[in-house]
């Protein structure tokens, strides 16, 4: 394995390679061993909010009990569309809290559209509107189920974040080398993409338990995960009973039943690049070709065209 990340992807205009964006890929088999790899995949990143469907399941552990609708959005960057922000009402809600308790940023949502309705209607930034709500919302239930403080509930040494950095290490098998803050407040856990690859693993391949009870929810509402007009969305669709989850910094995993896992990141992390590397990653283990799955489908996840004038002249295009 590579000890520093190495070129992935070409920015290719009008047929002249004018760049590159450098990162780290790998592959597990259906028994969790490394299949493929390129680049830096053994040494600790900070996957961002990859790590959500895995403090999600660290939230179950402590005893959050939610649907799988709403559980799907406890693991999401939502895009802040309708459904979001009130699924988010109801994770509070039901914890008898309201949106006030919640200390994420106030932010605009990810969504272009909703973005820009909002400003022409004279709204603003909110914490609910926030990628990360679903993920608060869910933590602060946590607290409210087992009696913790609600308002220190992002401190690293609260019962909480204490509780999902155990959970963490034990899906990545490894420790936590470095603990970080996210963009949203909450603390942030470093894991290799090895172990990303092989907690996302665990999720995917599990039959029962409170893992079967996250894959199930990204299976049956991937849209509350991301949103509907998002490339994440696009790609879980067309692989069937595949979970997956993408993050900031170009980082990005996603399994399959059979025990099949990818995790990556581009060490600059341009968003652009990051559904590129993962369609080419799927590609060369031969997904997008098997039963079952929509390979035109997957394939189109990763297309980035380059314009100009307005119209394609270029693309990025991997080069692994």
């Amino acid at each position: 394995m590579s000890s520093s990340p190495v070129a992935v992807a070409e920015i290719v205009r009008s047929g002249v390679v004018e760049g590159h964006h450098y990162g780290s890929i790998v592959a597990l088999d259906k028994d969790g061993e490394v299949d493929w790899s390129v680049g830096m995949v053994d040494e600790p990143v900070f996957p961002r909010s990859c790590n959500k469907p895995i403090q999600a399941l660290g939230m179950l552990r402590a005893g959050l009990d939610l649907p799988p609708d709403l559980l799907a959005l406890a693991c999401a960057s939502h895009s802040g569309e309708s459904f979001h922000v009130e699924g988010v009402r109801r994770i509070l809600a039901g914890a008898g809290l309201d949106e006030s308790a919640l200390q994420t940023p106030p932010d605009y949502p990810l969504d272009d559209q909703v973005r820009e309705e909002i400003i022409r209607s004279g709204g603003g930034k909110e914490p609910i509107t926030m990628n990360c709500s679903g993920k608060h919302a869910a933590m602060l239930a946590t607290c409210v189920v087992n009696g913790w403080d609600t308002a220190t509930y992002l401190a690293p040494d609260h019962p909480l974040q204490v509780g999902l950095a155990g959970t963490f290490a034990e899906l990545t098998g490894e420790e936590v080398a470095y603990v970080a803050t996210d963009g949203c407040g909450a603390p942030l856990l470093s894991a290799s993409l090895v172990g990303l690859a092989r907690a996302f693993r665990t999720l995917a391949v599990a039959t029962e338990g409170d893992e079967a009870r996250i894959a199930e929810a990204i299976r049956t509402h991937p849209e509350n995960v991301s949103g509907t007009r998002r490339d994440e969305l696009a790609l879980l669709k067309a692989i069937p009973a595949s979970i997956g989850k993408a993050g900031a910094e170009s980082c990005y995993a996603v399994a399959l039943p059979d025990g099949r896992a990818f995790a990556l990141k581009c060490d600059d992390g341009a968003a652009r690049v990051r559904p590129v590397l993962m369609a080419e990653a799927l590609r060369r283990s031969g997904i997008d070709a098997e039963d079952g799955v929509d390979g035109a489908a997957v394939l189109r996840t990763g297309e980035f065209p380059l314009l100009g004038g307005g119209q394609p002249v270029g693309s990025i295009r991997a080069s692994f």
